[in-house]
């Protein structure tokens, strides 16, 4: 038997690369990295997206690999009204919520948006931590 420690990266087809590295920057707060080869990433904690072009994919891919087939959900530490301002001010808008789901340690609160292919993106905060102060 194996043991999987954490997930390190996830790749998403995207139409437009720049487009999705500008959307996960300034909506998400993500940061922007370069791979070798002129491959593009957002990063957060220690995770990165790797940003693929529908139009260049890279081998070895998915079987059906579209641009608007993922739903991610991603856990922050503000809270959620402060998430749900931040969306107002960058014009994206918000799909539902605030809703309460069970995330994979407990009860969350989430909202639903899209990023620029379509794809489900849930921002969540878990209801018994406190709200923080974060830049």
């Amino acid at each position: 038997m194996i043991s999987i420690d954490r997930v390190d990266h996830l790749v998403l087809t995207v139409a437009d690369v720049d487009r999705a590295v500008e959307f996960y920057e300034q909506v998400l707060g993500m940061t922007p990295v370069t791979f070798p080869g002129d491959r593009r990433a957002v990063s957060f904690g220690r995770q990165t997206i790797k940003l693929h072009a529908a139009s260049e994919l890279v081998e070895p891919t998915a079987t059906h690999p579209v641009p608007g087939s993922a739903n991610l959900c991603f856990i922050t530490e503000n809270a959620i009204s402060e998430v749900q301002e931040h969306l107002r001010a960058n014009e994206v808008r918000i799909e539902e919520g605030p809703v309460s789901r069970i995330g994979a340690a407990g009860p969350i609160t989430s909202l639903y948006l899209r990023d620029p292919d379509g794809n489900l993106i849930e921002v969540a905060r878990y209801d018994d931590e406190p709200a923080g102060d974060v830049a």
